[in-house]
């Protein structure tokens, strides 16, 4: 049984009660917060391997948190949104979230995507260890560094894996779909902005001109690909 500590934040009690319940089943271990401040203080103060966000706090909400504690750590972050708020998924994603699920959500549903988002984790030890390299970047998959010119780059979970897979078979073409059955790993109901919005992020990091990228590219229509040239 999984042992990993996750951090649930909702302010909804009812519902974080629901989720630790079955959580502790699963043989997680939960920690729980009710309002941002206390979140962001909890994830400063303690170690958490992944920390489940609801976007509608009290004192801070979701998108501030997210924010912040992306200043300081690359911890996993779903994010709780409402089934109505397509933009909060996109802002979530674009302020460093690795994910989102929206309400209502079955109890399979969530542990599928914990599962998923933790799989970074059980894979280091399964590392070939193989240093992949495209010009000025490298991609260590024993130390899940990715360094330019020498310097580490911070990348989430999700911006890693894709930059990982891509790297992995240069000049291949992808489509978003396909994407997000590779990295994402599981059924993502054809919600194909989230490859795009962590290809956006990716080359903001990676890429001297993120609006003329050299690394990552895309064929128009099909999908993304990295460059087999660099």
């Amino acid at each position: 049984m999984s042992k990993a500590h996750i951090l649930v934040v909702d302010d909804e009690k009812p519902i974080v009660d629901i989720i630790k319940f079955n959580l502790e089943k699963e043989g997680y271990k939960i920690t729980t917060s009710y309002d941002g401040e206390d979140a962001l203080n909890k994830i400063k103060n303690e170690s958490f391997d992944m920390i489940l966000l609801d976007v509608m706090l009290p004192k801070m909400d979701g998108f501030t948190v997210c924010k912040k504690v992306r200043e300081f750590s690359e911890v996993p972050i779903i994010m709780i949104t409402a089934k109505a708020d397509e933009v909060d998924k996109v802002l979530g994603l674009e302020l460093g979230a690795d994910d989102y699920i929206t309400k209502p959500f079955g109890i399979r549903e969530l542990i599928a995507r914990i599962r998923a988002n933790l799989r970074r984790t059980s894979q280091q030890s399964n590392s070939d260890g193989k240093v992949l390299k495209a010009g000025k970047l490298t991609l260590n998959p024993e130390t899940f560094e990715v360094k330019k010119d020498g310097k580490i780059i911070e990348l989430t979970v999700r911006e890693y894996e894709l930059l990982k897979f891509l790297m992995s078979q240069k000049g291949q073409v992808f489509s978003r779909e396909e994407l997000l059955e590779k990295v994402w790993d599981y059924e993502y109901y054809g919600d194909v902005r989230t490859v795009d919005v962590t290809v956006r992020r990716l080359r903001e990091k990676i890429e001297d001109n993120p609006s003329e990228p050299v690394f990552i590219l895309t064929k128009r229509g099909i999908g993304y690909y990295f460059n087999p040239n660099v």
